[in-house]
This record gives structure tokens, sequence and C-alpha cells, in this order.
């Protein structure tokens, strides 16, 4: 098994040198976050959007990193390596190296950042309406990151970003932290937030 993707060059003809990759949340799938292109509007970015190994228990054409519905989280480990082998590959892939690569997730997908980025040395990390599975153990970068999420959000309660926060503070990270008046979900102020938080890493 391997991570099928989507990617899309930057609309002005001209080679990246910049990587934006972007996992979707649970029951989504790669084309969920495409939209979200034109909105950034960042020329020199290629942005890669993988689709999770797992077929949503409920929704056709649905992906899922891993079961969220179970409370072992059935598939967990192995999404976690497969991801990792596939970012591993992008370098070689793409040609733009992991000091020029961010690594986005929203929800389920912002868990699995937070998951797996602090293994490879990426420019930053970015997590909207995300959680923690566990506390980073033995992680061996420290990427600035990102943390952005809904104070009204039904789905992910906005504790869970304190909490990520407030973890991820205590072990050295860089973190950027900001709440909107949001639902599960990324709205305008927070993609300006996110373009800003990009411009800032370089």
């Amino acid at each position: 098994m391997s991570l099928e993707s989507q990617s899309i060059l930057p609309r002005n003809g001209q080679k990246p040198n910049r990587l934006l990759v972007m996992l979707h949340g649970w029951g989504a799938n790669f084309n969920d976050l495409t939209g979200l292109v034109d909105l950034l509007d960042l020329p020199d970015y290629q942005f890669l959007f993988p689709n999770a190994p797992f077929p949503h228990f409920q929704i056709p054409g649905g992906r899922a990193w891993y079961a969220l519905e179970r409370e072992e989280r059935e598939g967990l480990t192995e999404s976690r390596q497969l991801l990792l082998e596939w970012l591993r590959s992008l370098p070689e892939e793409t040609g733009i190296p992991f000091d020029r690569t961010v690594l986005f997730g929203f929800s389920q997908g912002a868990a699995m950042t937070l998951d797996v980025g602090f293994e490879l040395p990426f420019a930053g990390l970015c997590s909207f309406s995300g959680y923690l599975h566990a506390p980073p153990q033995g992680k061996k970068t420290s990427p600035p990151t990102l943390i952005v999420h809904g104070d009204r959000d039904p789905v992910v309660p906005v504790q869970a970003a304190r909490e990520v926060k407030e973890i991820l503070s205590k072990q050295g990270v860089t973190i950027e932290y900001c709440e909107f008046a949001m639902a599960h979900e990324i709205d305008y102020p927070a993609l300006v937030t996110l373009k800003k938080f990009l411009k800032n890493l370089y």
C-alpha cells in the first residue's frame, strides 16, 4: 500500500521552490483542501495533497487516516508509516528540500501532522482544528508550529488546541497560536494567518 496524491503547480508556470503538503480530515479526501490554493495565492509553492490510505466506513469516496470511530485507533500505525515513507520521498520527487517544505493538516490530518511532523526537518508545521494523539516522544526536530482553532468547534473542542500549545511549548517548540470565532472549518481570517506564517518562515 502506498499513498496516492495530487499535485498543483504554480499557476504562473514558474518552477516552485517551496512546498506545502496538506493533509485532509476524517471522511474527506485529497480533493477537500485544493480550493485553498487560489485563496492562498502563493506563486512560489507547489501544493501536494495525499489521500489517506483507508476508506471511510460511512462516507462514499471519503478517506480516513485511521478508524476514528474506534477507541483503539485501528490503522494509525500503518498510516503513520505510510505517511512517513511518502514524505521522505518528496525531496527527490519534487526537488524541494525539507527546509523549504511545510506540513499542514486539518482535523484528523492535523493530528497526523503533529504525529509525524517532528520526525523530519520541515520548515514549519500547521495544525488547523487538530489534536495530539500523544505528546511527541523522542522528537528529532522542532520546527515552528502554527496552531489555529475555532472557539466554536463542535467536533474537536478548542481545549484540544490549548493542550497542544501547552504540551509543545514545554517541549521547546516555537508556537504561534490563534483562536478564531469559527466552527470546525477554515475561514478567511485563518487563511490570512496561515499565509503570514508561511511568509515569515523564510
